[in-house]
């Protein structure tokens, strides 16, 4: 699909969601895909690079203000490092990308192009650790990273390089760096519900789907409108086999040596897809105000009796809102006629536009038009400050509301493997199931509709809803969340 093509989306969200997908991240100027040759990478555009930047600000703030540092650590591991930690190599090996020469020469030992960076940073931080007044130590990093999927390209949720963060800590207790996990847990739950609009559920991943080498894996898991679920971010109690494999130790107040508990945790842009999966609709792009580019567009409508008066109130409306910290954009353009900007507007996803012609200038108004739904309410230019700040919450709100209800009407609960495999194949979503922890359960359900546990809910979020394991009748130890994902 080439990004030339005129406005307009002409597939359905509904009947023919993945290309749909497609053409609105490349219609909306978010991303196009990489050469022929290279399948699997994607050109993040401006427009879409601005909403991984808003993520980013948003996340960066929060880190730092709960003692996080940013950091960088190099882009290759050697394999020696990575082979320290067994189950990161058994984990990671299949996606791992080699670097075997440089120029004409050889190299004496492989690199690995990171598929995460574990065994890179692991090290320094053992070098920097001394005594437990060193502790806590926590970095971040913003990076790319490679995995060499096999898997259909889908911009931002599956592609073989991809932008990410990722924080790493070293602790003196287990139970101060449980802490940490649930911290970062709780700032990506932040992210999606109060800037991207999106609500989420939380939990923990099953012990065999946790990241390679971790104690124990926590997930946020964010449902899309087509019913499947996507791992929103992850954050991992490590425990100590990180610290024991590369000697990150530090001396007690009783001046005794102790292996250090350490976290990880990461967040990826394929928090962009969620957000273009969840809010988009046939129209084009809808973003919320939080992470919009523009907030408003200003479209000025005018006849030539008419222009220079309509153009003038309407640069004085988009420096008074500009003034009081608005993002803001003026479509002035002689070229093009009203309706073709609504249309441009409405495709690249701004939550707010201001139209203005002659009668709002005499009125001293202007006529506010929300994306999402196309409400439209007159607001007094007296009131305009006032008046646009709260258009802009209503839309955010309506965003949210619309994805909490997709939510709260697709989590459903079955007590037998047919009602499990038949109410993900009707509805999608989430189907909940009393479970004993045995992995061999959930192939029961996996290899005939390619379904799995994303979650396992904490036991403080949610009690069992049952006694047995719906899959093999012994005693359920906790409750499963079973759903496909992207």
């Amino acid at each position: 699909m080439s990004d030339e093509q005129e406005l307009g989306i002409t597939e359905s969200k509904q009947y023919s969601t993945g290309d749909w997908y497609a053409e609105v991240v490349q219609k909306a100027g978010l991303a196009s895909y990489g050469p022929e040759r290279m399948g699997g990478f994607i050109v993040t555009r401006p427009r879409g690079y601005s909403l991984w930047e808003s993520v980013q600000e948003h996340l960066d703030e929060w880190f730092k203000a709960t003692g996080v540092q940013n950091a960088y650590f190099p882009l290759f591991i050697p394999e020696s490092y990575l082979e320290k930690e067994k189950d990161i190599v058994e984990g990671f090996d299949p996606e791992v990308a080699w670097v075997t020469e440089a120029g004409h020469d050889e190299l004496e030992e492989r690199l690995a192009v990171r598929p995460t960076s574990e065994s890179i940073i692991a090290p320094y931080m053992a070098q920097w650790t001394r005594s437990h007044r060193d502790l806590p130590l926590r970095v971040n990093q913003w990076c790319s990273v490679v995995r060499w999927e096999a898997t259909e390209t889908k911009p931002f949720f599956r592609t073989k390089e991809f932008l990410w963060q990722e924080g790493h800590t070293a602790h003196e207790s287990e139970d101060e760096a449980w802490d940490e996990t649930v911290t970062r847990l709780d700032q990506y739950q932040r992210l999606y519900e109060d800037v991207l609009g999106i609500p989420v559920l939380r939990g923990r991943k099953p012990p065999h789907d946790k990241f390679p080498g971790a104690d124990t894996t926590t997930t946020v898991e964010a449902l899309m409108p087509d019913g499947k679920s996507v791992q929103g971010g992850t954050s991992h109690y490590l425990g100590q086999s990180f610290a024991e494999a590369y000697d990150l130790t530090y001396i007690d107040e009783d001046e005794e040596e102790r292996v250090a508990h350490t976290t990880s945790w990461g967040l990826s842009w394929r928090a962009l897809g969620a957000l273009i999966m969840t809010h988009s609709d046939d129209q084009g792009l809808v973003l919320p105000p939080t992470v919009a580019p523009e907030q408003v567009v200003i479209v000025p409508i005018w006849q030539e009796e008419t222009r220079e008066d309509v153009l003038q109130y309407s640069t004085e409306v988009a420096a008074e809102l500009e003034e009081a910290g608005f993002r803001v954009h003026l479509d002035d353009r002689d070229e093009r006629n009203p309706g073709f900007k609504f249309n441009e507007w409405e495709l690249k996803g701004v939550p707010l536009r201001l139209e203005i012609g002659p009668n709002e200038v005499e009125d001293e108004e202007v006529t506010a038009v929300h994306r999402p739904d196309g409400e439209t309410e007159v607001v007094d230019r007296g009131d305009l400050v006032d008046g646009v700040d709260e258009h802009l919450d209503d839309i955010f709100t309506k965003l949210y509301e619309t994805a909490e209800e997709n939510l709260e009407e697709n989590v459903r609960e079955a007590y037998s493997p047919e009602q499990i495999l038949g109410t993900i194949g009707q509805h999608g979503g989430y189907v909940k199931t009393p479970w004993c922890g045995d992995e061999a359960c959930e192939e029961v359900i996996k290899e005939k509709i390619a379904a799995e546990i994303v979650m396992v809910p904490f036991a403080e979020d949610e009690d069992p809803i049952g006694d047995e394991c719906t899959m093999c009748g012994d005693d359920a130890e906790e409750t499963a969340y079973f759903a496909k994902s992207y």
